[in-house]
């Protein structure tokens, strides 16, 4: 054999090579990477980043990596919604948001629409922090799946926490953002009533993100004489709301859905004392949940909070449902990788956790925290965390299957 039958030989064998290994499985992360909110869009980022270095290291898809592509959405539906079809067009198969729920609403329609005009060649929208109750109600369909919680199960399980601890009181003042996350929180805080044993003394739904001075709301709760603000809030609406009652000297209870955004506790100082979170993950809760918390540290530099923890049990959930479809051709079936995601169960650090096949609507363990100083972990360079109150298993935390939900699956 000859030099150039030799290298014929050879180029031969890393074409075979390529062929059985097959094409990559494309992701695009498209997130709010840039701008004043893309600090959560960044610990989507870390969170995916960290679940599949470890899903390449393994072996990947197919036999070669996973490849990602970032999209910055800007933080906004029209922007998203571009950056949807750019991915697309790259060849994405899986789009992965999470900041948001306007943004996710967009994406969810824009991929169900372009699957009902591409038969054979769907894309699947993994949705790791979208909460609205609409994106497992009516807007649900085949192609989606939720990784969070969602207002019912943040209510239902902070309610009764904080009824245990004697800390919820008979008079609640329901305060949140207004739009569709705020309002499904307000509607959740009512329904709850009776099982807390509380009124809702007055309910406000305001602009969002556009208020600096929370006092002439401050002056309503206290005139309405609540005890307790069960709020869905975040960021700068948060903070601003809880350090102005306390400007006004009101002794009240906050029951809260996103404290643990890194810089909250900072923020607020010594006001957040004694506050109680409903969420997904408390590194406090177990000797896994330290192992799992300071393994992420030591990938990523930081201790996972906030949205990190669900996401990377999303992607954890995402790897075992492609560890069982079969690989057809050089890129990966779409449906039947949803068909696999709908039978996954894996046993996180919080718990067991899956998704129900209804909704699509991931079944998660839940815990409520009471920000206190005496905690192992400490965050934001403080001497407060967040201890445990109580956990929940996902059968307890699961809210009910949404009568809009009218999911048609595929043939």
């Amino acid at each position: 054999m000859n030099k150039k039958q030799i290298a014929l030989s050879f180029c031969a064998l890393i074409a075979a090579g390529a062929a059985q290994a097959g094409a990559p499985l494309k992701i695009a992360l498209v997130e709010t990477l840039s701008g004043p909110q893309a600090s959560t869009g960044l610990l989507y980022r870390a969170a995916v980043k960290y679940e599949l270095d470890r899903l390449n290291a393994a072996g990947g898809w197919n036999g070669v990596p996973v490849q990602i592509t970032e999209y910055d959405n800007q933080g906004g539906p029209a922007g998203a919604s571009d950056k949807v079809k750019a991915a697309i067009a790259g060849g994405a198969q899986i789009i992965i948001q999470g900041s948001s729920s306007a943004v996710s609403g967009q994406i969810t329609e824009d991929v169900r629409k372009y699957n009902l005009r591409n038969a054979g060649k769907e894309v699947l929208f993994l949705n790791m922090g979208g909460e609205a109750l609409e994106l497992t109600g009516d807007k649900c369909h085949f192609y989606h799946f939720r990784f969070t919680t969602n207002a019912v199960m943040r209510v239902k399980t902070l309610v009764p926490a904080m009824k245990e601890t004697k800390e919820l009181g008979s008079k609640v003042y329901a305060m949140n953002q207004n739009y569709s996350w705020g309002a499904d929180m307000d509607k959740a805080i009512k329904e709850f009533a009776p099982t807390g044993g509380y009124t809702v003394v007055e309910s406000t739904l305001h602009d969002v993100n556009k208020i600096q001075d929370f006092s002439p709301y401050v002056a309503k709760i206290k005139a309405s004489g609540a005890e307790t603000v069960l709020t869905g809030n975040w960021s700068n609406d948060l903070l601003l709301l809880m350090k102005a009652t306390r400007a006004a000297g009101l002794k009240l209870r906050f029951g809260t859905v996103f404290l643990d955004q890194p810089g909250n506790i900072g923020n607020a100082g010594d006001t957040a004392l004694g506050h109680y979170i409903s969420h997904a993950f408390n590194i406090e809760t177990n000797k896994q949940t330290e192992q799992f918390g300071n393994d992420y540290k030591a990938k990523t530099g930081h201790y996972p909070t906030f949205i990190e923890p669900q996401t990377v049990f999303g992607m954890q959930m995402l790897g075992e449902a492609l560890k069982q479809t079969k690989v057809s051709g050089d890129k990966v079936n779409v449906t039947e990788l949803a068909k696999a995601l709908e039978k996954v169960k894996i046993e996180t650090p919080m718990g067991e956790t899956s998704i129900r096949a209804a909704d699509h609507q991931v079944l998660l363990p839940v815990v409520v925290s009471r920000v206190e100083k005496n905690v192992k972990y400490k965050v934001d360079d403080t001497d407060m965390g967040f201890k445990v109150v109580r956990k929940f298993s996902a059968e307890e935390a699961a809210n009910p299957v949404q009568s809009s939900c009218k999911m048609q699956r595929p043939a």
